[in-house]
């Protein structure tokens, strides 16, 4: 069943154009004037050859505001299948008028239509959803089916950095990073009291560690 968009949605995207690189899948066939987006150069987007991270899911953008602006030198863009909740990203964006932040909308399975091999430095995958069910699974972002598609466009020893509340889905994710070749590296059952620094809240791990849940932390390097 498809979502119902919120009133005004188109208009208010429209509005965010400056942050905006394009819409991926079936949303920019349905919607006049919205274009996909072409392969990703960071001098024509962001003015410079500075190092590319992406955030996959990055919700109402939180997370992606923050380690955008403690991080002036690196070029950030954060994808979301759900444009309900990207516009409100995309308008924090807009109002605080960060440079080396920009927004997709789209799924992982089309990353390879924007992001040249090679080209991604680190991936952020926060509190992505664990699809418990096992006939679900390949619907994980974790699953090998994405690392594919993650290894192709990370440097060599890139890196990517997992957060989920979710123990099966963590217990899944390692077995899979494992299983695809990625080493892995600061594997933590209880990220907040792990003394792993440089940690950025998000909107879900806040709700989450507030009601008591451990936050599962992982990170997994490309081997080339």
């Amino acid at each position: 069943m498809r979502m119902r968009k919120k009133r005004h949605l188109d208009e208010r995207i429209a509005a965010c154009s400056d942050v905006s690189l394009g819409w991926l899948q079936d949303y920019a066939s349905e919607q006049k004037g919205i274009n996909e987006p072409e392969i990703i150069d960071p001098v024509k987007v962001f003015g410079n050859n500075n190092p590319i991270h992406l955030e996959i899911g990055c919700g109402k953008g939180q997370f992606a505001e923050e380690i955008a602006r403690q991080n002036p030198d690196i070029n950030f863009i954060a994808v979301e299948q759900n444009v309900n909740v990207l516009v409100t990203a995309m308008e924090r964006t807009h109002k605080s008028g960060l440079k080396n932040l920009r927004y997709v909308m789209g799924m992982a399975e089309y990353l390879e239509k924007i992001f040249p091999e090679n080209s991604v430095e680190r991936i952020y995958l926060n509190f992505s959803c664990p699809f418990p069910k096992n006939t679900y699974a390949k619907h994980r972002l974790t699953h090998s089916r994405f690392l594919s598609i993650y290894r192709k466009i990370l440097v060599p020893d890139g890196l990517i950095l997992q957060k989920t509340d979710n123990a099966k889905f963590f217990e899944f994710s390692l077995n899979s990073f494992c299983d695809n070749d990625f080493r892995l590296r600061n594997i933590t059952f209880d990220l907040h009291n792990s003394g792993i620094e440089g940690n950025i809240i998000t909107e879900y791990e806040e709700r989450f560690s507030s009601q008591g849940y451990p936050i599962y932390h992982l990170e997994a390097i490309n081997k080339k």
